[in-house]
């Protein structure tokens, strides 16, 4: 009997196998310790680069990357200017996170994009579990002892949150399987989202939602009301107390995020083409802070466009959004696409919950949060590289 030689396996294609499995591993750590995701975002991209130059490829990613990279350029330019261009130059190091999309858009083609997806929402589930324990058992329930998972902060674990419920509901809306593991799981992420008494990531995730709802049925915006009449009747009176402080003049937070915003519209008088420089707004606030500030320094101006026209310059905020208005387009697009609808779907929750949350917060800074939204829009263009984009 002729005995069958099966082919090696090539190098190049155990490199891709060893780059898809990292990738896997960056999703399912990143919303519980950034250090081990960021050391096999290291690994992935050494996988990734190696691949490249194996196989001769040209770098490939969705059409947003690029005035994405050139964010990045200016971002590099605002450095070099800085008031300080040693520490801005070193806090550039965050723009390597940007190359999560090109290799997501490589690694998580086909089905694998609809699998990362999965990851996120399960890895999500048992982070939300984590913080009800902590509100419920262990007594991270005010304000000065707010719950934030196993991450460092309760900005970034609302944040990852927010984004993990417009993944949640995109799925159950527009899904054809696994819409019952959606189902099941996002009543944790909504009462874990609460407990952080975080309000600007509760109205991203109400803009994110309410996007979806339009997008598959108008009357479902109902939900939203009714949801938060529940919330109210059945919150402790902390998390009622947050939802009545929104807009209110009286609370310091509110009134400190008014002040940050005067202060920001100084400093881009002063600064208007490449601002201040990275991380130089907690070194310049205390010289454009208004009698009306509550707080006497602020690392950052507490909303992405303002932030990125005072640390970066007018020029590097219309990049910034040339990328917003490329990733919303190109999503809206890939929602037609059969199969593809939930991944497009979660995306545009996601930059919706985004651009709502950012208003209050600079969570485009924030390395978790970036990370896990890069991923997030990048998936459903991964999905469809190997095929044709209906028209």
């Amino acid at each position: 009997m002729a005995s069958v030689t099966l082919p090696a396996q090539l190098p190049h294609d155990r490199v891709e196998l060893a780059g898809i499995a990292t990738l896997m591993g960056i999703v399912a750590l990143m919303q519980f310790s950034i250090a081990a995701a960021q050391i096999l975002l290291g690994l992935a991209l050494l996988c990734w680069l190696g691949l490249h130059l194996a196989r001769g490829e040209r770098l490939a990613a969705p059409a947003f990357f690029w005035p994405l990279a050139a964010y990045a350029a200016a971002t590099l330019v605002s450095a070099g200017f800085s008031v300080d261009p040693a520490v801005s130059v070193v806090d550039c190091k965050q723009l390597v996170l940007f190359l999560l999309v090109p290799l997501v858009y490589d690694f998580a083609r086909g089905e694998g994009a609809d699998k990362l997806l999965t990851i996120i929402i399960t890895v999500g589930a048992a982070s939300a579990f984590i913080g009800i324990v902590q509100y419920g058992v262990l007594n991270y329930d005010n304000l000065g002892r707010r719950t934030q998972g196993t991450l460092s902060h309760w900005m970034t674990y609302s944040g990852t949150l927010m984004l993990v419920i417009c993944a949640s509901v995109a799925r159950l809306l527009f899904g054809t399987r696994d819409r019952l593991w959606a189902a099941f799981v996002l009543p944790a992420l909504l009462v874990s989202l609460a407990l952080t008494l975080t309000r600007g990531a509760w109205i991203g995730a109400a803009a994110g939602a309410a996007v979806l709802f339009v997008i598959k049925d108008f009357r479902l915006t109902a939900l939203i009301p009714l949801a938060a009449v529940i919330m109210l009747v059945v919150a402790p009176n902390e998390l009622t107390s947050r939802v009545n402080s929104i807009g209110d003049m009286s609370d310091p937070t509110t009134r400190d995020r008014v002040a940050m915003l005067e202060a920001g519209v100084a400093i881009v008088r002063d600064h208007p083409w490449t601002g201040v420089g990275p991380d130089m707004i907690g070194h310049v606030y205390p010289d454009y802070r208004t009698a009306s500030a509550v707080q006497a320094h602020n690392p950052h101006l507490h909303n992405v466009p303002m932030q990125i026209a005072a640390e970066r310059g007018l020029p590097a905020l219309g990049l910034w959004l040339g990328f917003v208005v490329s990733v919303i387009t190109g999503l809206w697009r890939l929602r037609q696409v059969h199969g593809v609808r939930p991944l497009a779907a979660a995306g545009l929750g996601a930059m919706v919950a985004m651009l709502a949350a950012g208003l209050t917060e600079y969570n485009f800074g924030d390395s978790e949060f970036l990370m896990l939204l890069l991923v997030i829009i990048t998936l459903p263009f991964a999905a469809v590289r190997d095929g044709r984009l209906a028209r």
